[in-house]
């Protein structure tokens, strides 16, 4: 596995308490100026970060298995996107793509059609947030169609806008207050195979979705099914293999459009370019967004040329969509993937991370249920010898790992799952040391 190069010591380092006595002086003038409403997981203020490490401003060095959300995969510093960055400010901050555009709109446009599963003719188009991505998904998905339903499926996770709280299932704390919510969305059940019967199979439980969708929406009125092929927030649910094919093969067979969510589970996150790539599965548009630009805020919807330019021009856009930093930091980010074969390391980190999981788990029987692939792995925990969600032993070894410098985050429709999402750079050694932190904190329980 090849590690970035970082100026920072690639250790964990605790100097005071987590948080330490500046962090919590800044929570202070926080709590006086921010909004309530907007939480953080860990309240150690950061003041340098880079590699598998966060630095904050106590002098206490972190191992970050969080990636800020899967965002960082190349790292918070890679030298290539810091240098895109540097270069690119140093010409123009801004100009607006809809008024004087710019090449490196273009260049990740070009890119992203490459890399997006399918060898079809593509068009892209670049937004600020993974939520606007997939908002604009759907009113492509409308345009083209003339269709206004669309399915979404439990447990899954869309964003914050009015349109993708609606699209998003779990209620607290995204949507409790904020309704009424958009109109026309229908949700499907996931395959979820730690909670499904015994032995049902992909296909089986795409077809229990197709039922619904064809008894309960209509065929006639259906544009589009959205679905992460990976589920985020909801859990890192991974559908039974099957699952994905027999509901791309129905799409298509029905003049329904699929769209994948890759926000978090694309660019080298799972293993691959895409999550979809696994079982061959060509959605008609992907969304993506978090760890495409190194940390710079972009997202993208890529699709079918034919849908994709089926919207007047003028229908898709935003004043800062595809600012040209961000599109300088997604092109080096890009080619740090590509050169440095970060689909590689997303399996390599993997196989260190499924062992240490399985052994615990057989020691403890609080893990339910292990899943995910590449660096996006998550524990279930359960009540021993049941299936009953514990949010309480996820949430308490959370907390041990955030007190002994270990970032990591839970998850879940049930918030019982601990997922890991550690930068692809990070090194096999402190991988390693942020894991057995994990395992001891699980063994407390």
């Amino acid at each position: 596995m090849t590690t970035t190069e970082t100026a920072l010591p690639q250790r964990r380092e605790l100097r005071t308490a987590i948080p330490g006595p500046q962090s919590q002086a800044l929570h202070a003038r926080r709590a006086a100026s921010v909004s309530a409403g907007v939480a953080s997981t860990l309240p150690v203020y950061v003041a340098d970060a880079g590699g598998g490490v966060i630095v904050d401003v106590d002098g206490n060095s972190l191992i970050d298995l969080g990636s800020g959300i899967a965002v960082t995969s190349v790292g918070n510093r890679d030298p290539r996107v810091v240098a895109a960055v540097q270069d690119a400010v140093a010409h123009f901050t801004h100009t607006c793509f809809m008024v004087t555009p710019y090449e490196s709109y273009v260049a990740v446009a070009e890119k992203v059609n490459e890399l997006t599963p399918g060898g079809h003719t593509k068009r892209t188009a670049l937004f600020n947030s993974g939520s606007e991505a997939v908002e604009n998904a759907v009113k492509i998905a409308r345009f083209a169609t003339g269709k206004p339903a669309v399915v979404v499926f439990d447990h899954a996770y869309h964003g914050r806008t009015n349109l993708t709280m609606a699209l998003t299932a779990k209620v607290a704390p995204y949507k409790k207050g904020f309704g009424p919510f958009a109109g026309e969305i229908y949700r499907a059940p996931m395959s979820y195979p730690f909670r499904d019967p015994e032995g049902y199979s992909g296909k089986e439980a795409a077809q229990r979705a197709i039922s619904m969708m064809t008894t309960q929406v209509g065929v006639d009125q259906l544009a589009a099914v959205l679905i992460e092929p990976v589920q985020g927030e909801g859990g890192f649910i991974e559908p039974a293999d099957g699952f994905l094919p027999a509901l791309s093969e129905w799409c298509t067979a029905n003049g329904v459009l699929l769209i994948a969510d890759e926000i978090q589970s694309g660019f080298c996150r799972t293993g691959d370019w895409f999550a979809c790539d696994r079982e061959g599965v060509v959605p008609d548009l992907v969304t993506m967004a978090k760890g495409m630009a190194g940390g710079m805020p972009l997202a993208a919807v890529t699709g079918r040329a034919e849908l994709m330019d089926a919207v007047h021009p003028g229908g898709l856009g935003g004043t800062y969509g595809g600012n040209p930093i961000a599109c300088a930091a997604a092109l080096a980010t890009i080619e740090t993937m590509q050169q440095d074969n970060l689909n590689a390391a997303a399996r390599h980190i993997e196989q260190i991370i499924l062992p240490a999981l399985r052994e615990v788990a057989e020691k403890t029987g609080r893990i339910g249920d292990i899943r995910g692939r590449g660096a996006m792995i998550a524990a279930e925990f359960v009540t021993p010898g049941t299936k009953d969600p514990d949010a309480a032993a996820a949430g308490a070894v959370a907390k041990a790992c955030h007190a002994q410098g270990v970032v990591v985050l839970t998850c879940g429709t049930y918030g019982n799952v601990i997922r890991l999402l550690p930068p692809l750079v990070i090194g096999d050694d402190l991988l390693r040391e942020g894991l057995g932190v994990l395992t001891a904190a699980i063994e407390a329980l």
